[in-house]
């Protein structure tokens, strides 16, 4: 089994996006039974939310569905019981670097930030970066 964490910001925009989206990878491939994959934020500040309203738009517009998502923050325990964590942007490197204990299992979703929407407005551009990193995950594993 394969365990995977996606990280952003507050938890309702890019890492929401991007744990469905792997979800939706994983599940055409016929591999949903090698993984677990969530996503959690940084920050407080979203914590109980819904997956925000653009981006829902953006992920239905590509057939994927995040109902019952509600924003929280990445734990010690989550850290401990996740392979493989994935942030969006150096903003949430520094944030996981004073969170955690360590961070050895912390990786960038791409080489570069991840767009983020929530001061883009952009969330095709979102949307691209993540189907980008997320398939390089699928690629890494399956």
């Amino acid at each position: 089994m394969i365990k995977i964490l996606f990280i952003c910001h507050g938890n309702i925009c890019r890492s929401p996006m991007a744990e469905y989206v792997m979800k939706d990878l994983v599940k055409k491939a016929g591999a949903e039974a090698q993984f677990e994959i969530a996503s959690a934020a940084v920050s407080r500040e979203e914590l109980g939310n819904p997956v925000y309203p653009p981006a829902r738009r953006e992920m239905a517009k590509h057939g994927i569905g995040c109902d019952g998502h509600a924003a929280h923050q990445i734990t010690q325990a989550e850290y401990d019981r996740y392979d493989r964590i994935y942030y969006m942007d150096r903003s949430n490197a520094r944030y996981l670097q004073r969170m955690l204990k360590e961070t050895s299992k912390c990786f960038p979703l791409l080489g570069r930030d991840v767009a983020d929407p929530w001061y883009t407005g952009d969330f095709g551009q979102t949307w691209d970066d993540i189907l980008e990193g997320c398939q390089k995950i699928l690629e890494e594993f399956v």
